[in-house]
């Protein structure tokens, strides 16, 4: 971690280094404000953080405030901010070649592709630009496969509810939040959404007509839900039983944010298709879908494809980061420092009766705080503390696999203050 206190030792001077490159870093946060209320579609609520520039598990705003960033991007920027080994490939690969078409090959995807076939168990790989595309290429294969083989009415698709899966049409469909399809219904037909996430269900919603079921192991939209291990073994088997494909979205809880490279490894349950994104080139878009040997010829030349899916310098940044996980140790780091921070969590629900349930695996956590959640976070955020909620009432936190032992306690320390704070409140 030699890296990381060097730039903690440098960040003084970081901005007088690197930010007055251009006439837009002297924009001020009334203009920045102004030009996205009148320019940008109104998508976001945006918290009012105006963010420059990070450094290790920190992000600092325009006027040089501090922030431990405890979601890290939405579990994208896994080692954190400013990561020399990152820099370093992009400034390389920057001076080479950033994009080339996909008719054409470079040094990166193909070993990149091996890479994940390695640690997966998997036997192809198809690159993205964004989990939401990883998973509409999921959908695709799944119905190839059956229909491939002849089955030309075999294209439902099983979903669980409180599920995300993405915002386009196909992963729209099989997000089954309310809130998220209600404007844009109706969506893609032959879509069944289980609401009761258990294996009698289960085995009531399968049958021959079925191509796909797509889970996440671990929801996290929903509030860092793990799927228990009994129902994942029963849509394996169902599965296998139907010639129906097991998809598992691991968008988010994938590529060592459990404390193992991908989720499933934690349950000994191997899917055929597996979508990743978020971390996989730390900060930088790319994203993936993985298949088995079972769905290896699903796809032929024409009939899918990408623009920027795989291109050289995502690619080469996803090796780095693979090869930064596996040098520092981190998937034991973060095995150790989760189970840390859940200890601390379920220690602060013993003084808090806010806190309910305390869960999640790895730096995947979640703890219930109910109406409280989005107060809580807008008062972190005051004390320089990056979280949000999820479902609107989880705290859900995915800190970067660099976070420190210490940096855990700062937060706990001052989620303890918050919490005393919001409760006594409550009681005036």
């Amino acid at each position: 971690m030699a890296w990381f206190m060097e730039m903690l030792r440098k960040e003084h001077t970081f901005m007088e280094t690197t930010e007055i490159t251009d006439s837009y870093s002297r924009l001020s946060r009334e203009e920045i404000q102004a030009l996205e209320e009148q320019y940008l579609f109104p998508t976001y609520k945006r918290y009012d953080l105006f963010i420059s520039h990070g450094s290790g598990a920190y992000v600092f705003d325009i006027e040089g405030r501090k922030y431990l960033d405890f979601l890290a991007g939405i579990a994208v920027n896994s080692l954190g901010y400013n990561h020399p080994r990152l820099v370093r490939v992009l400034e390389e690969q920057g001076q080479r070649i950033i994009h080339c078409s996909n008719l054409f090959y470079h040094r990166y995807q193909g070993i990149l592709a091996k890479r994940l076939a390695e640690i997966s168990g998997m036997s192809r790989v198809f690159f993205t630009n964004s989990g939401t595309e990883a998973i509409e290429a999921a959908l695709k294969i799944s119905r190839a496969y059956s229909h491939k083989r002849g089955k030309l009415n075999k294209s439902g698709i099983v979903a669980l509810k409180n599920s995300f899966h993405g915002r386009t049409f196909g992963a729209l469909s099989i997000t089954a939040q309310e809130k998220y399809q209600a404007p844009f219904r109706p969506l893609v037909p032959e879509v069944t959404i289980m609401e009761d996430i258990a294996v009698p269900a289960l085995e009531r919603v399968f049958s021959d007509r079925i191509c796909a079921m797509v889970v996440e192991p671990i929801q996290g939209e929903a509030g860092v839900v793990p799927i228990s291990p009994d129902f994942l073994r029963a849509a394996r088997e169902l599965c296998t039983r139907h010639d129906a494909l097991l998809v598992f979205d691991e968008i988010q809880c994938g590529l060592g944010r459990t404390g193992r490279y991908f989720a499933f490894q934690n349950y000994g349950i191997e899917p055929d298709l597996i979508t990743l994104a978020k971390s996989l080139a730390a900060g930088y878009p790319l994203g993936a879908v993985l298949g088995n040997k079972r769905v290896a010829d699903s796809l032929q030349p024409g009939e899918h494809g990408t623009t920027f899916g795989g291109g050289p310098l995502a690619c080469r940044l996803a090796l780095e980061f693979l090869d930064v996980v596996e040098d520092e140790a981190l998937l034991d780091r973060v095995a150790q420092l989760g189970e840390h921070l859940i200890r601390g969590l379920r220690g602060l629900a013993s003084l808090h009766k806010t806190i309910g349930e305390v869960r999640g695996l790895g730096l995947m956590v979640g703890a219930d705080l109910g109406a409280a959640a989005k107060t809580v976070v807008q008062k972190l955020l005051k004390r320089g503390i990056i979280a949000n909620a999820a479902h609107e009432s989880v705290l859900r936190l995915l800190p970067p696999f660099i976070v420190t032992q210490d940096e855990v306690n700062d937060f706990l320390r001052i989620l303890d203050e918050v919490l005393t704070e919001v409760e006594a409140e409550a009681r005036d």
